[in-house]
């Protein structure tokens, strides 16, 4: 089987297909999804399809669906196609998804047959990183291979006759917001009528969500050949529906087969758009909270404007002929209508020579000059070469005189607007001389903005001015709406509310802040602050925003309260059940613009050593957070296949595997069927555990003795095993299901473990619900894998390691495990029952305030007591034990309580151990805090307990 995976520039456009061919498809899917399974394809499908299906040259899409989840404007997309191969042999599929140049890519999920294929992020081998002539060989980075602003991921397999693929794309991004919205898109490019096409949107903004539209479809020539959207037509496409809240809103787009005819005849191609923004005032701006980790949104709103000083500076070579030069024009004339009276501006127009409209000066806005710019720009023709360094040095001096020479007003702001379609072929061509010159010329005290249009421009050189400049890069294709675009762009850096910004936080609560000082704020823009609490016990965290505005300078001060678990946990939030809710999606926003601070410091050093530790940075980031960047690469590795159940009787379980070293995945999305080793281990866990009928075992190492007791529960209660929410944030519930006693027994039913609930909210909350057939894990991916498949699944913090048929094995933070071992009878009697038994294998983590049946015991010892004729009690030391365990009056000493308690013998593991322990009768009466009732959890995510008030005897 052949499979490859890359970023790529192109999207390939599918050809015209008859109208026979698009109603097979059609029919197909219709059978397909009566009866989901595709080796039945040749004997259903009626004579006539059949015939057509011939005609078929390549697998069909049968189902696209997106699902995003955007919180507090990080974005969470999950991408899920299938394609079938009707065909009589193998045959290739090609999954292609553009997705936003400026999100990365989090995971990665190939499923062929029976086969399974799995992302793994690695690091990018560094060769010689900072040649040139190595560079280009290199997969494109997230500032190359795109389109308008996104980049093409292509996966491409063989699917074998009569089968499917799925496949499975995760991706994030942090929203800009520009123009006063943000802006969320989904490409939704199958080329090719779809049976189950679908899209689902669900936002979360705690500030309140206000101005929520769906605009129609977004086309382009260029990206398809769908309907292009009307001038006139505002309304959502078909079949969408929008319902919101305050904070919560729902956007589903699902159109049926006739829908997507009426959209595009052979597909859609388009851009499903979300524009919305959220409630803010004059203020520090959002801070939100959450596990450790902080974001600071900050967009003041009802500002004056600062007054501009703007030269433009546009290329007239003889490349700009036709459409490009004219849509600059028309921009042009736009941009100088909307011009401020207290604005002053000039124009420059370079090819291979330079030619300034006003020498020596910038001009004030008045209607002459306005029509005195008008009439230069319409005169422009395009002619000669492109001298870049030329223009920008002209343009920097005029600039720089108009600031030392004239008295204007300090808090103003100053900038460069520059525009180009192509490489330096004039002067000055090395880029590397380009930049320098810039930078010197420029000296900090004002910002470049950049503009390319067309293919042929130099968007690395463009990017890195900008970014050395305190300026923001555009690139527009040349059959585009170029001058609505170019006016796009303007209107987002048109109009300055304040300068130089400071935000500060106090030296001693955070640290790694990404950037904190900003020349300009620009109306309908945000900026956004990213940090770590050092100080997670402090109440409030300290805020002051320092900037100017056309009348004065601006201080802002506020304490801002940490512990806001009710606003900034969404957990329980209803929509989001099956979303991003349980992942720390601020640590995750801090985290990407961390990585994106870095890409952007290496790019504009000249250092060799500092991009190389720049890259090194982010490169161990990137791995942490498993994103796809310029210096990761994302490696597909195939599963192995299932293990063969034993055929015997009991399937019994065991502690093979435990602690085995397995391949793994970084993610969440770990396939299951990872074949187990041939050399297993048995590892020995601890005693301490609950299993059975529940028989429950605590290991006391110290005093070299074991205590155990029984609980006689009734079904359906709901067990607290271990409660240390509050600390380590571990908390193990476990349900009791019913079973009908043994003949001649003395128990009137027996109870067993049916579910084992393991929840964890440090440094993220993620749960586990293990059952004897399945375990769910959800940290904000639900992940459901079978206990028949050996597989591993590794999180950041989190370990779920599946040995097939025999156990569990969970580590939280490398320092907590527990082991569940799985008793599956084939056969079983009818007092017998699938059922769980729960093992503490490592409990360092854990807190000495640790509760619950188990968890009370992990930090206290007890004393074991003999009780003479004389009725005098006194301790027994260790070397009394064995004299001990014949005297049937023996006494534990726990807490200040005593215990009687006599000596048995009891089997652990499912029969294949044996553990003499002192067993407590009654119920586990005065060893255990309390009484029954006081472990009852009313849920099985229940995290509380009813012991923080309890004192030790």
């Amino acid at each position: 089987m052949i499979l490859w995976l890359c970023l790529c520039w192109g999207f390939s456009r599918s050809a015209a297909q008859p109208d026979s061919e698009l109603m097979a498809r059609y029919l197909e899917e219709q059978l397909l999804a009566d009866y989901s399974i595709v080796e039945q394809v040749a004997r259903r499908v009626p004579r006539q399809a059949k015939f057509l299906q011939r005609l078929e040259t390549r697998p069909r899409m049968s189902e696209f669906h997106v699902r995003s989840t955007i919180i507090s404007r990080y974005a969470f997309t999950t991408v899920s196609c299938t394609m079938v191969n009707s065909g009589s042999e193998a045959r290739e599929a090609v999954f292609e998804m553009q997705i936003p140049a400026a999100a990365f890519i989090s995971n990665f999920t190939m499923s062929i047959g029976n086969k399974t294929y799995y992302g793994e992020v690695t690091g990018k081998e560094n060769k010689n990183g900072t040649d040139d002539k190595e560079r280009h060989k290199k997969p494109p980075s997230p500032t190359e291979g795109r389109e308008n602003g996104y980049e093409t991921f292509k996966a491409s397999v063989f699917i074998p006759r009569k089968m499917q693929a799925r496949f499975i794309l995760h991706y994030e991004e942090l929203l800009q917001r520009r123009l006063g919205k943000y802006e969320y898109t989904v490409s939704i490019r199958p080329q090719q009528l779809v049976g189950r096409l679908k899209v689902e949107v669900n936002i979360l903004e705690n500030s309140g969500i206000v101005s929520l539209e769906v605009p129609p479809l977004r086309n382009s020539r260029q990206k398809g050949n769908g309907k292009a959207e009307g001038k006139c037509d505002v309304s959502p496409p078909p079949s969408t529906v929008i319902g919101h809240t305050k904070t919560l809103a729902k956007v589903t787009f699902n159109p049926s087969v006739v829908e997507q005819t009426r959209i595009a005849r052979n597909g859609i191609l388009g851009d499903f758009i979300i524009r919305y923004d959220v409630s803010r005032e004059l203020s520090v701006g959002d801070v939100q909270i959450l596990n450790g980790y902080f974001v600071h949104y900050f967009a003041p709103t009802d500002l004056p404007p600062l007054p501009k000083n703007v030269v433009f500076v546009l290329d007239s070579s003889a490349s700009m002929v036709g459409t490009k030069l004219k849509q600059t024009k028309e921009a042009l004339f736009t941009i100088l209508q909307d011009l401020r009276p207290e604005d002053h501006f000039n124009i420059i127009g370079f090819s291979n020579r330079i030619k300034v409209w006003q020498q020596d000066r910038l001009v004030p806005v008045t209607p002459n000059n306005i029509r005195d710019a008008k009439k230069y720009i319409h005169n422009m023709s395009p002619t000669g070469g492109t001298n870049i360094n030329g223009a920008l040095q002209t343009g920097a001096k005029l600039l720089n005189d108009y600031i030392a020479q004239n008295d204007i007003d300090a808090r103003s702001v100053s900038l460069i607007i520059f525009l180009t379609d192509g490489r330096p072929t004039v002067g000055e061509t090395q880029s590397s001389k380009i930049l320098s010159n810039t930078k010197e010329a420029i000296r900090d005290k004002f910002c470049l903005f950049t503009i390319g249009i067309g293919n042929d421009v130099d968007h690395k050189l463009l990017e890195r001015m900008a970014l050395e400049n305190c300026g923001m890069t555009r690139l527009f294709q040349e059959d585009e709406d170029a001058a609505s675009h170019l006016k796009g762009f303007y209107d987002e850096i048109g109009t300055p509310l304040l300068s130089d910004i400071r935000v500060d936080y106090p030296e001693d609560d955070v640290e790694q802040v990404t950037q904190n000082f900003f020349p300009n704020y620009f109306n309908g823009s945000e900026i956004i602050i990213a940090g770590k609490l050092i100080n997670r016990t402090s109440d409030k965290l300290h805020v002051e925003v320092t900037a100017s505005n056309s009348k004065k300078y601006i201080l802002l001060k506020t304490d801002v309260a940490i512990d806001l678990p009710s606003r900034n946990d969404i957990r329980g939030v209803p929509g989001l059940e099956d979303g991003k809710g349980g992942n720390n999606y601020i640590e995750r926003a801090w985290s990407y613009l961390t990585i994106k601070e870095l890409l952007n410091s290496r790019l504009k050093s000249d250092d060799i050593q500092e991009k190389d530790k720049l890259m090194e940075k982010a490169k161990s980031m990137a791995l942490a957070y498993n994103f796809v960047t310029p210096f990761t690469v994302l490696k597909m590795k195939e599963a192995g296949l299932p293990s063969e159940p034993p055929q015997e009787e009991f399937i019994s379980p065991s502690t093979d595997g435990i602690g085995e070293k397995v391949q793994s995945l970084q993610g969440h999305k770990a396939p299951p069927g990872i074949r187990r080793g041939q050399d297993k281990q048995r590892i020995k866990i601890s005693k301490t555990s609950a299993d059975g009928d529940p028989h429950f075992v605590i290991d006391f190492p110290s005093s070299k003795f074991s205590v155990c007791f029984n609980i006689d529960g009734e079904p359906g209660d709901i067990l607290r095993l271990v409660s240390d929410h509050k600390e380590s944030g571990v908390t193990v519930n476990g349900q009791l299901i019913g079973a009908p006693a043994p003949p001649n027994g003395h128990k009137k039913h027996r109870t067993y473990f049916s579910t084992i609930t393991i929840l964890s909210n440090k440094p993220e909350r993620s749960y586990l619900e293990i059952t004897p057939k399945r375990v769910i894990l959800d940290d904000g991916e639900r992940l459901v894998l079978s206990c028949g498949r050996s597989a591993v699944v590794r999180s950041r913090s989190l370990e779920v390691s599946i040995s097939a048929y025999s156990n569990i094995t969970v580590t939280i933070r490398d320092s907590i495990s527990f082991v569940i071992l799985i008793h599956h009878y084939k056969k079983p009697a009818p007092y017998q029952r699938n059922h769980l038994g729960f093992y503490i294998s490592n409990s360092k983590g854990l807190s000495s305030d640790s509760h619950g049946l188990l968890g009370q015991f992990l930090s206290h010892e007890v004393k074991l007591l003999q009780e003479s004729l004389n009725t005098s009690r006194q301790e027994a030391g260790q070397n009394q034990t064995e004299a001990l365990k014949a005297n049937p009056t023996n006494t534990l000493k726990v807490k200040g309580r005593l215990v009687p308690v006599v000596w048995k013998q009891r089997r652990i593991y499912n029969g294949q151990q044996e553990v003499e322990c002192w067993f407590a009768k009654n119920n586990a009466d005065k060893l255990i805090d309390g009484s029954y009732q006081d472990y009852l959890a009313s849920h099985p995510f229940d995290t509380g307990t009813s012991f923080g008030t309890i004192n030790s005897l």
